[in-house]
This record gives structure tokens, sequence and C-alpha cells, in this order.
């Protein structure tokens, strides 16, 4: 056996390697393929389109990340879902917008559009008026 045989021998042994690790790769690559077209089409059935908000619009904000600020209101399964309306004071981007908050609220102005609602009116007939306000010893309460 000379040097040109052992070679060549080495030179199959690789190519014979080559082959088989670029076969492994083409069914990974189309198994990984096939998981993301599965993972894409679970993610779009929840996925909405978002909303197109204007400057002056009213909005209803979401408790979820007030929750800490309502602690001594209610017990949390009464705390309304919404709050507000509030007006849209500035868009930032596509999916944020910045509210024009009360003072009360302590959380930073601009919020994620999926943490606000269009604000929908009452209709007339069901319109809640607010009591007046209770005045003890001269202080409205």
């Amino acid at each position: 056996m000379g040097f040109e045989e052992r070679k060549q021998k080495k030179y199959e042994r690789v190519k014979k390697f080559i082959e088989k690790i670029k076969g492994i790769q083409k069914e990974a690559k189309a198994v990984l393929r096939k998981a993301q077209e599965e993972m894409k089409k679970y993610t779009d059935k929840k996925r909405r389109e978002v909303d197109d908000y204007k400057v002056g619009d009213l909005v209803m904000l979401s408790t979820k990340d007030l929750k800490y600020q309502m602690v001594g209101r209610r017990t949390e399964k009464l705390i309304e879902r919404f709050v507000g309306p509030y007006k849209v004071k500035k868009i930032v981007l596509s999916n944020a917008v910045e509210l024009e908050l009360s003072h009360t609220i302590k959380i930073h102005l601009v919020v994620n559009v999926s943490r606000i609602h269009k604000y929908v009116g009452q209709v007339e007939e069901q319109k809640k008026e607010q009591p007046a306000p209770v005045i003890i010893e001269g202080k409205e309460e």
C-alpha cells in the first residue's frame, strides 16, 4: 500500500462524514422550520389588530398594573378592570401612547396599547349621574 492509496482512503472517509453531517443539518433545518411555522400559527391566533389612536381620543386604562395603588379600595376581585377615560396626549410609537393621567395615578405617562381600550360612551338613556358630594361639618367627602 502506497502513500497515495492511504491518502485516498482518508479522503473517502472524510467525504462520507461530511455528507452525513450535511444530511443531519438539512434534516434539523427542516424540523426547526416546521416548529417555527407551528409556533407562528398558534401565536397569530392570539394576536389582534392594534387600534389606531389619535391625539385627543378618550381611552380606558387597564388596572392590571395599578393593583398595588388600589389595595385599600376594595377586595381585589371587585376592583374595576379599567379606569378612565383619559385623553391621548401624544402618539409615541405605533404601540405606545402618552396619556393625560391624573396626579393620583403614579405610573409612567407612556403606556403600551395593550393596556388601553377605546372609550365607548354610555347610551343617553343609561347615563349614570354622579351623586352630589356629601357635606359633613362644612367639608365635602
